[in-house]
């Protein structure tokens, strides 16, 4: 389990994030951050394996990855 954190500030809202998620764990947001844009958010963070794939991809460097243990 990982926990992910997504800065919805500086999110764009490109979504290759929610593309890449290889277990579909990404979508877009119902409501608009401050700059206007619906932003990615998590589904479920017991469902993320933690691969990395929503980080190494995103061109703004707005997500954080935490693995946990247990």
């Amino acid at each position: 389990m990982a926990h992910i954190k997504i800065d919805k500030k500086r999110c764009k809202g490109c979504q290759l994030c929610i593309a890449f998620c290889p277990k579909k764990n990404l979508k877009v947001d119902t409501e608009l951050n401050d700059a206007g844009i619906f932003s990615a958010v998590v589904i479920s963070e017991k469902d993320c394996t933690g691969c990395g794939f929503c980080y190494v991809i995103c061109p703004d460097v707005c997500i954080e990855i935490e693995n946990k243990k247990g």
